[in-house]
C-alpha cells in the first residue's frame, strides 16, 4: 500500500519520472503536448494538478506543479519521493541577471546559488548542483548552461544582491531549483532543472511566448528523460 501522503493525493498511479513545473496550467499544458494519450489527473489537491500519462517517447510520464517557491516545491518533491519518484527535473521559468541571456531562452542549471531558505534548511551548502548525466542531456537541448541563483522574493528590490549573484556567474533567478536539488539530495533521487528565460529588466514575454517556452521547455527535458535503448 502507498505511503499516505498529506498534501499530494493521488487519483492515478505515479510514474518513477517526473517534470516539476511550479504553475498549476503549465502542468495541464506539458501533460497534454507530452502524452501521446489523454493524461490521468494524479492530484489536484491544493491547486496543485498532476497529471500522469504515457509519453511520447513510450514510457510512463508524471507532471506535477510544485507551487510558487522552495517551501512549496520542496513538500511536493519530499511527497513524490514517499510514493516512490526516482527521477525529477524542474522545469520552470526564470528572469535572466546576465545580458547575453534572452527572455525565450532555455538554460539548463550546473550550478545554483542557493540564497533561499528552504534549500540552505534542507543541508544545501552555498553551491549545489544537480545529477550530472541530466544536467549533461539537458545541457545539449539548451541555449545556455551555467549557474543560477534561487532566492525567497520574486519582487526583490535589493540592486546590490543582484550585483553580487552576477559576480557569481549567475545567469538568472528563480525561486525554487535550489530547494528541488536539495530536496534530490537528500532523498536520493537523480534531480536537474531547466529553465525558460522569461523576463530581462522591464524586458518580459506575453503570455503566448511564456506558454510556448513552458512546450519548449517539457519537450527538451523529455528527450533528456529519454530511456536508453538496450542491445
Amino acid at each position: 500500500m502507498a505511503p499516505a501522503t498529506i498534501h499530494v493525493h493521488p487519483t492515478a498511479p505515479l510514474a518513477d519520472r517526473a517534470l516539476l513545473p511550479g504553475d498549476p496550467g503549465r502542468a495541464l499544458a506539458l501533460a497534454q503536448a507530452l502524452c501521446d494519450a489523454p493524461a490521468r489527473m494524479f492530484n489536484h489537491n491544493r491547486g496543485l494538478w498532476g497529471y500522469t500519462g504515457t509519453a511520447l517517447d513510450g514510457a510512463p510520464l508524471t507532471v506535477q506543479s510544485t507551487g510558487i517557491g522552495g517551501p512549496s516545491a520542496a513538500v511536493v518533491l519530499e511527497e513524490l519521493c514517499d510514493l516512490g519518484l526516482r527521477c525529477a527535473i524542474r522545469v520552470g521559468t526564470c528572469t535572466a541577471l546576465d545580458a547575453t541571456v534572452a527572455p525565450g531562452e532555455l538554460v539548463a542549471v550546473r550550478e545554483v546559488l542557493a540564497a533561499d531558505g528552504a534549500s540552505r534548511a534542507l543541508g544545501a551548502q552555498e553551491r549545489a548542483a544537480g545529477d550530472d548525466a541530466l544536467t549533461a542531456a539537458l545541457a545539449a537541448q539548451a541555449d545556455h548552461a551555467g549557474t543560477v541563483v534561487s532566492t525567497d522574493l520574486f519582487y526583490d528590490p535589493r540592486a546590490d544582491v543582484r550585483t553580487a549573484w552576477v559576480a557569481d556567474g549567475a545567469l538568472a533567478v528563480d525561486l525554487e531549483t535550489a530547494a528541488v536539488l536539495a530536496v534530490g539530495r537528500r532523498r536520493g533521487i537523480r534531480a536537474a532543472a531547466l529553465l525558460a528565460v522569461v523576463a530581462r529588466g522591464d524586458e518580459r514575454l506575453n503570455a503566448e511566448a511564456i506558454a510556448d517556452a513552458g512546450v519548449r521547455l517539457g519537450r527538451a527535458a523529455l528527450q533528456a528523460l529519454a530511456p536508453t535503448p538496450t542491445a
